[in-house]
């Protein structure tokens, strides 16, 4: 008799321990996941910085054209500052956040958007070589940044998907795994943008 309780012990403590490096197992792809969750945000982030840091050269561009708009103007540097105000930690990013963050780079992307249909009324502007050089790489980070949030929305969608999959859902309730936002199409995104005129 005491020979069949410790085997029933043993299968027992066996059964356990295969539940519980399972359970580690699972839990530590979602955190390699999270880790590429958070690794594609950063990719993101860096490349809305990147529009950014490239505003300041475009205003001094602009603002060397004595009867260029200024209030025009003015509204894509207030953009900016509000756009690069706006931190995200992505470890524990909501949709609020998500929300706050597309909205603030909706604007800016809107005033640069009117900014640039006012150049088109300043030949010598748009024929400036600084202006030309900006619409470059004004161009070029418009596409990364389209990348840049699909690489995002998809790493997000594995991640998601892996976390809210039974059993799994259990281990990331368990232990705290939240379920990442995605990136929202802006409205009148279905529209394609006006190409530059060289």
């Amino acid at each position: 008799m005491k020979g069949k309780g410790c085997i029933v012990l043993i299968v027992i403590v066996a059964l356990i321990a295969i539940v519980g490096f399972w359970a580690v197992g699972i839990r530590n792809s979602f955190v390699g996941q999270e880790q590429t969750v958070n690794a594609k945000w950063s990719n993101v982030e860096t490349v809305y910085q990147k529009r950014a840091n490239l505003i300041p050269n475009l205003e001094r561009t602009v603002k060397s054209y004595a009867k260029f708009e200024s209030e025009t103007l003015t509204k894509v540097v207030e953009a900016r500052s509000k756009a690069t105000s706006v931190n995200i930690d992505p470890t524990n990013m909501t949709e609020a956040d998500m929300a706050k963050f597309q909205a603030a780079q909706g604007e800016l992307s809107g005033s640069l958007s009117r900014l640039l249909a006012v150049v088109e009324s300043y030949p010598n502007l748009k024929a400036d070589q600084q202006y030309i050089n900006f619409q470059r790489e004004y161009t070029a980070i418009e596409n990364s940044i389209r990348s840049e949030t699909v690489y995002y929305n998809d790493a997000a969608k594995e991640y998601n998907t892996n976390i809210k999959t039974f059993p799994n859902n259990v281990i990331a309730n368990f232990s705290n795994f939240k379920e990442k936002p995605y990136f929202k199409a802006e409205a009148g995104a279905e529209k394609a943008p006006p190409a530059f005129s060289e």
